[in-house]
């Protein structure tokens, strides 16, 4: 009999903590490709390349659950504009019963390159509004961002009208490979860990 109810109790023990990604960007049609939304166009990638299916509303934000090598993945875009995601980001964490060290924030970075990318396991908002609410919402810094960079306005641009302002036709196409890579960087950091994404994929880009 214990030799049977271990065979029921395995699945269980084996199973692996969830890893919740996030993007970082603000709903609606007329920002879907703008600078600000660098992290909801990394969750499209993610969820085209999985092939996820089953988007449902939860914890106000658009939320797609699937599965990757082994690993649960919860992919999230907050529906509350940029300086409220940190709801989102608390609340699916609690909900799923996410680690720290198992919440990845994808979003913009003014003081990068165009299209490179950047990990880190923590730190300040860096004026990021979505990355201070997050910090504020889940009372640390410490959880893992994914920094895409998308350089600093032209000229006397104004940092919240160039944020708002979308990617040219000829910008996109380098976006579009930069968010691949970045997919890349998301998943090496589930499969292996965070040092190891940060040593493949730091600094890189096609800038």
């Amino acid at each position: 009999m214990n030799f049977f109810l271990s065979l029921f109790k395995s699945p269980v023990m084996t199973e692996t903590l969830p890893h919740l990604i996030v993007g970082l960007g603000n709903p609606g049609r007329e920002y879907a490709q703008t600078r600000h939304n660098m992290g909801f166009m990394l969750i499209d990638t993610l969820v085209a390349r999985l092939n996820a299916r089953g988007m449902k509303v939860q914890a106000k934000a658009i939320v797609i659950t699937t599965q990757y090598e082994g690993h649960k993945l919860i992919l999230a875009k907050p529906q509350t504009y940029m300086n409220l995601s940190g709801q989102s980001v608390q609340g699916l964490s609690n909900f799923y019963k996410v680690p720290l060290d198992h919440i990845l924030v994808a979003h913009d970075d003014l003081d990068l390159p165009f299209c490179a990318i950047r990990m880190r396991p923590g730190g300040g908002a860096g004026g990021q509004k979505g990355i201070k609410s997050t910090i504020e919402q889940l009372g640390t810094p410490d959880f893992a961002r994914l920094r895409l960079g998308i350089d600093r306005p032209p000229g006397r641009m104004q940092a919240a009208d160039y944020v708002l302002q979308a990617f040219t036709q000829k910008e996109l196409l380098t976006v579009s490979e930069t968010l691949d890579k970045a997919a890349d960087a998301a998943l090496t950091w589930v499969t292996e860990d965070l040092n190891a994404a940060m040593n493949k994929f730091n600094g890189t880009g096609t800038a």
